[in-house]
């Protein structure tokens, strides 16, 4: 297998052209390749600067997520940091969790912030939704989001090599009228729900109207982290994440 390492968006795309196969940190297919075969050609953004930017507003996909930290948004974080083991995020990329791994632990992350996915083509470098991004498995460049007031998020435990752990991701927005809107997403399994309601007249009338959501059909414990989740989330001080 020959492993191109391209240096710009431009050296990226003609690896694309010519079919390498995107990896990130290969946690995830490194022992389907061992089965199945290597592919002749693969590729990596890791020396991409594009791909590798962490900022307020702004992940690259080549980021490992043992490197994301307090510049980003406490609900993306966290749920990095929650991700295996140290030695599993020292190698795992934002890419390959959202776009290569069927748990997607950051995805819930990403919807609550309404992040945007900057996606890479042969011939194009453009901009789409989340749901496009893992509808046709485009090859992830970064992703974009609007800083939220604050966000919080909650993975339960879980016996290993059991179902994945439930887990909660919330974020509060200033939205276009100036009130707040509260944008929750749970992982219940393998599926993932997301939806968005006001949140300017406190907790109890919030979790009223999630309850009328997609997000209210969970089952009566995981409902019970929810409401939880969101009483703690929308008691914070404005900015402020709690104490750990």
């Amino acid at each position: 297998m020959l492993l191109r390492l391209p240096e710009s968006v431009s050296e990226a795309q003609e690896c694309v052209a010519e079919g390498a196969v995107p990896v990130g940190g290969a946690t995830l297919i490194w022992a389907g390749w061992q089965r199945d075969g290597f592919p002749e050609r693969a590729m990596s953004l890791r020396h991409v600067p594009e791909a590798n930017v962490i900022a307020g507003e702004t992940l690259g996909a080549a980021v490992v997520l043992g490197r994301i930290d307090d510049r980003v948004p406490e609900v993306l974080h966290r749920a990095a940091a929650s991700v295996g083991t140290g030695a599993v995020r020292r190698t795992a990329t934002v890419g390959g969790n959202i776009v290569g791994s069927t748990l997607r632990c950051l995805l819930p992350a990403a919807l609550v912030l309404g992040a945007r996915a900057t996606v890479l083509d042969r011939d194009r470098v453009f901009e789409t939704d989340l749901a496009e991004l893992l509808a046709k498995h485009h090859l992830l460049l970064r992703l974009r989001w609007r800083e939220p007031v604050t966000s919080g998020y909650r993975k339960l435990p879980a016996e290993a090599g059991g179902p994945p752990p439930f887990v909660v991701a919330a974020a509060v927005h200033t939205g276009d009228d100036g009130h707040g809107r509260l944008h929750v997403a749970v992982r219940d399994g393998y599926d993932v729900l997301f939806d968005d309601v006001p949140c300017g007249t406190g907790s109890d009338e919030a979790i009223g109207a999630l309850g009328a959501t997609s997000i209210g059909t969970v089952h009566s414990a995981a409902w019970q982290v929810v409401r939880e989740h969101v009483t703690e989330l929308l008691s914070r001080p404005v900015g402020r994440p709690p104490r750990r």
